[in-house]
């Protein structure tokens, strides 16, 4: 039986490795990428948010693709780096606080983005096999049906399945709690699609921002 925690210990690393994660996950790549390349503000049109898919919505495919990259990079990294200096715990948390530095980053006034990339990031450095599993469904029902955020909602309500299936029970609560908040975060999303009038992938958007 593993000894008993010593929160009045541990806790401060515990909030050390959230904050690392969440100051790394707070960097809005998006807005930093698009505004390098002097394209219009991006919380100024489509979703309004700073992540990949609104990117694309300006028609440079390739700032998206460099945002998706950054977003995803920033999840990956927070875990590593945590995970090479104090353990798996703590990476975990790292992961967590990633994700949400992504959705409110204090930088932004606590307006980030969505999370998909950043979640799948997290993911990639937890546990490789669930981050491609949760790609290839995203890819299918992508392209399926165009829609990125029907897409993300689907592989995420699947992961944590997987990851309780393939034992991995801690990675498993971590990502549940993630895919909670994603789910919230596109409940805007979740309204358009039931009405069919969600944007598909690929949508000109020079279009101002979505209701």
């Amino acid at each position: 039986m593993p000894d008993p925690i010593n929160w009045s210990i541990a806790l401060p690393y515990y909030l050390v490795a959230l904050a690392f994660g969440y100051v790394l996950g707070s960097i809005p790549f998006g807005l930093i990428v698009t505004r390098l390349a002097g394209t219009q503000d991006i919380r100024a049109i489509g979703s309004g948010n700073i992540g990949a898919t609104n990117v694309l919505r300006t028609g440079r495919r390739g700032l998206a693709a460099a945002t998706l990259l950054f977003d995803i990079l920033k999840g990956t990294a927070a875990v590593l780096i945590m995970f090479a200096i104090w353990g798996r715990d703590h990476a975990i948390i790292a992961g967590l606080g990633a994700f949400v530095g992504h959705l409110f980053p204090v930088w932004l006034r606590f307006k980030g983005g969505k999370g998909v990339a950043t979640y799948l990031g997290v993911l990639l450095a937890l546990v490789w096999q669930a981050a491609l599993a949760f790609a290839l469904i995203w890819l299918a029902v992508a392209a399926l049906t165009r829609y990125s955020s029907l897409a993300a909602l689907v592989a995420s309500f699947v992961t944590p399945g997987l990851l309780w299936i393939w034992g991995d029970r801690q990675e498993g609560q971590l990502v549940l709690l993630m895919t909670v908040l994603l789910w919230i975060m596109h409940r805007g999303n979740i309204v358009r699609l039931t009405r069919g009038t969600e944007g598909k992938i690929g949508k000109s958007a020079a279009s101002p921002v979505e209701p």
